[in-house]
């Protein structure tokens, strides 16, 4: 069994820590923070100023692999998930009666709930695996290395104390220090690949009323203008998010932060406005967050590992816009490789380093090409649009056969070119378009005169 340090306490380091320790694997746990996590989720959501963490604010929609692999690894943590207010939603739904099974279908289910539920859930879990030391308020400094061609790290030091460890997992995010530390310990630069994002995200919380109503119908959860995308994310225990997301480039968006404006804004969308028609407690102020980009960290180079001992997982390995929801979903299966194989990665990293450009570098290709195209359109300089993937994107709501591969895409199981290449895919979109000749892809939201008319001079 290996001694493992895992440095950052967020869901991808609790995650590691986890499935490490129930290997049976020696695990101690470095996170800065002082608190963490507890059984109050909802003093902890509104109250827990966490500014090197904007996103545990900001809505989330957990997909399949967050499901598949807490369902496989740690059962007891998905149960507790549920029992404190998460829901699953599949994507069949939607359709009321579900359509005859196939294989793979059991998978299609996304996690409604806020991020500080699942944290919650994963510090408990953690705090109960004996193999699992936890320090929370102990803030690694620096690695200790050992000289070679790669170095190699062989611990951790916390201000005059040093931990030894076979492996060291940084967890620490997208700020992670680890790559400036290896480049001052002698090692060769990681080669870090970032795209900005330009894209800015806006929303805020409610809790449905216990004695009002609490159904907005049918109704899809998002819906587009040119230059504006919302979204409603339903989540646990009655609350749910509005959420508004805008080029940064766009002059509007600081007015949006008074909650006045955003609600006018909001119920110009029909997938919003029909939440907040329910009359909703509004529970947070306006929770904006930008300056985000999409950045892949690898620790090897053409020449293999620049370091051994070590290996990135979690935003320190791949840090994506949350447009899609991948980050999680990635954290953890990043997560469950490195417990399945420790004692293999603590020896050569290379076949972990491989292993995620094979299973998780697609994924992060995805967004940066999906974020690419909404930043053009966002700022209306988009070119004409693609009617026929507009067109696969409606058959979806109408024809659970599209539906299926649009779900399979969304929760990672299949890439877009499997999913909608399929020659039965292909014949039920032809079909929705001959069966609508005059299709023209069209914004449900408002134009650009009616969102100005809401913004203050």
């Amino acid at each position: 069994m290996a001694r493992v340090a895992v440095m950052g306490g967020g869901i991808s380091g609790l995650g590691t820590a986890l499935m490490l320790g129930r290997r049976g694997h020696q695990v101690t746990l470095f996170e800065q923070d002082v608190r963490q996590a507890g059984d109050d989720p909802e003093h902890d959501f509104y109250r827990w100023h966490r500014p090197r963490v904007p996103q545990a604010v900001q809505p989330h929609s957990f997909l399949a692999p967050v499901r598949t692999v807490l369902r496989a690894e740690a059962p007891d943590v998905y149960a507790d998930l549920l029992a404190r207010g998460a829901e699953e939603y599949h994507d069949f739904d939607w359709f009321g009666e579900h359509p005859p099974h196939r294989a793979g279908d059991e998978d299609l289910v996304t996690l409604r709930t806020r991020r500080i539920v699942l944290e919650a859930a994963l510090t408990a879990a953690v705090r109960r695996e004996p193999t699992v030391e936890v320090l929370p308020g102990r803030r690694v400094s620096a690695l200790t290395v050992r000289g070679g061609q790669p170095p190699r790290v062989t611990g951790v030091r916390v201000g005059e104390q040093t931990y030894g460890a076979d492996l060291v997992v940084d967890a620490c995010g997208r700020r992670s220090p680890v790559p400036a530390w290896l480049v001052a310990a002698g090692a060769r630069p990681p080669v870090v690949e970032s795209h900005r994002a330009g894209i800015a995200y806006l929303c805020r919380w409610y809790r449905l009323r216990a004695d009002g109503p609490r159904d907005p119908g049918r109704i899809r959860t998002g819906s587009d203008a040119a230059f504006a995308l919302a979204g409603v994310f339903p989540s646990d225990n009655g609350t749910f998010a509005v959420n508004v997301v805008l080029s940064t480039a766009d002059r509007t968006r600081g007015a949006l932060t008074d909650p006045a404006v955003f609600e006018a804004a909001a119920r110009r969308f029909p997938a919003t406005a029909a939440w907040l028609d329910l009359d909703p407690e509004p529970r947070s102020p306006v929770l904006a967050m930008a300056g985000l980009d999409n950045r892949w960290t690898s620790l090897t180079d053409d020449a293999g590992p620049v370091v051994t001992g070590l290996v990135n997982t979690g935003d320190s390995l791949v840090h994506t816009n949350p447009t899609l929801g991948h980050g999680v979903a990635l954290g953890l299966r990043a997560a469950r490789h490195i417990a399945a194989h420790a004692e293999e990665i603590a020896a050569d990293p290379a076949g972990y380093h491989a292993w995620t450009v094979r299973e998780l570098r697609p994924w992060y290709d995805a967004q940066v090409t999906a974020d690419q195209a909404n930043a053009r359109r966002l700022t209306e300089s988009s070119p004409a649009p693609d009617v026929r993937a507009a067109a696969r994107a409606a058959c979806a709501f109408d024809d659970p056969v599209v539906m299926r591969a649009r779900a399979q895409v969304r929760h990672l199981l299949r890439t877009p070119d499997e999913a909608y290449g399929s020659e039965e895919v292909q014949e039920r979109v032809t079909a929705w378009l001959a069966a609508r000749p005059d299709f023209t892809p069209t914004h449900d939201g408002p134009t650009r005169d009616q969102w100005d008319a809401l913004i203050p001079a």
